[in-house]
């Protein structure tokens, strides 16, 4: 038990199979390092429904999911710095690191080699104490795992942005996105349209990826200047050989070596997708042309920071379809279903009823 705490309602799943349902939870009082934060949004991803149902193992329950939180400073440590009481915030997919190691030093603190933890469904540094994500009304962290909102950012399109957003940002500043380069997008759905967004921003000449045309003309509309539908034999013929760089999005194994056939020479197609098989991929699909197949995963706080900076210059935010919490088993069923365009936002507010 915590000598000091903080109640906080939230929702949770209790079980693996189970629908999320109301709960108390208690948060840490703010230590001198601390940023006690007023959750006023939280996106809800993909991975939220993975982690409920259990599909990668190792589940903690009571589970509270969400880590694209936004929301506003209520108080902080004596030794805060950065933050103050009204700054309008945000917090992403982890919440504390070793910060000793050589990713962290560098502020890769994603890559941490000892322990990155993460935002819900893990274990703080202690080894012990559970970590509950943002679907609460109130959460405490660590000032160096919080960024800032920038004021020209709604705060319910600015909550996918820590994790949809810098999932897709990373990897297209990591390998150059820009102009000159040819940047396909696999998946238009909530990392997929950020990609998008972030990438025709860059300056790189965007095409989507996706199965059929039915979102071709939302993709177009968020900076793509090319859509092809590989059920479609003409329009996949285009993507041959194209590439300078693909951002695969999508949580299926499938049409690997197809995707890899769409590199030009030295094209590199990073996953940010999870699927949950092995991928089927032929040594032949890369070595002919030193094509590379390489993975990311969101980006350090420095990183972080930098791309919501971006987004606020550009602006860019999520697409979005707000809901009260009381709606997240039915959305839950719809993110299965694909029948988002493109993120869900829980509306925390919505808590106190």
């Amino acid at each position: 038990m915590l000598k000091t705490a903080i109640k906080t309602k939230a929702y949770a799943a209790t079980a693996s199979g189970k629908n999320l349902e109301p709960i108390e939870i208690e948060r840490r009082a703010p230590g001198a390092t601390d940023v006690l934060i007023k959750i006023k949004f939280c996106g809800v991803c993909h991975s939220d429904v993975h982690q409920v149902h259990d599909d990668w193992g190792g589940a903690i329950y009571p589970m509270v999911p969400g880590h694209e939180i936004t929301g506003i400073v209520e108080s902080v440590g004596e030794k805060v710095k950065g933050f103050k009481p009204g700054d309008r915030v945000g917090v992403g997919c982890m919440v504390d690191s070793c910060g000793e190691c050589n990713s962290c030093q560098a502020g890769e603190e994603q890559y941490c080699e000892k322990k990155m933890v993460l935002t819900y469904n893990d274990r703080e540094l202690d080894g012990k104490t559970p970590t509950l994500g943002g679907y609460s009304d109130k959460i405490t962290v660590d000032e160096r795992f919080v960024v800032r909102i920038p004021k020209g950012l709604p705060l319910d399109k600015a909550a996918p942005l820590l994790c949809a957003g810098i999932t897709t940002y990373s990897p297209l500043m990591h390998w150059k996105a820009g102009p000159g380069k040819e940047v396909a997008v696999v998946g238009l759905g909530g990392l997929g349209h950020m990609a998008v967004k972030l990438a025709a921003a860059m300056g790189s000449k965007v095409t989507v990826v996706s199965r059929s045309f039915a979102k071709k003309d939302d993709a177009l509309q968020m900076g793509a200047s090319d859509y092809i539908a590989t059920s479609d034999a003409a329009s996949a013929e285009k993507a041959k050989n194209r590439f300078d760089l693909i951002i695969n999005t999508v949580s299926s194994a499938a049409d690997m070596n197809n995707y890899l056939g769409m590199l030009r020479r030295d094209g590199v197609m990073v996953l940010v997708g999870a699927p949950n098989e092995d991928l089927p991929v032929r040594a032949f699909s890369l070595i002919p042309q030193r094509k590379s197949l390489a993975g990311s995963t969101i980006g350090g706080i420095r990183e972080t920071q930098e791309m919501m900076d971006f987004c606020a210059k550009h602006n860019l935010g999520a697409e979005i379809e707000v809901i009260s919490i009381e709606k997240i088993n039915e959305a839950y069923q719809r993110v299965l279903k694909s029948d988002v365009r493109y993120r869900f936002v829980i509306d925390i507010d919505s808590l106190a009823k």
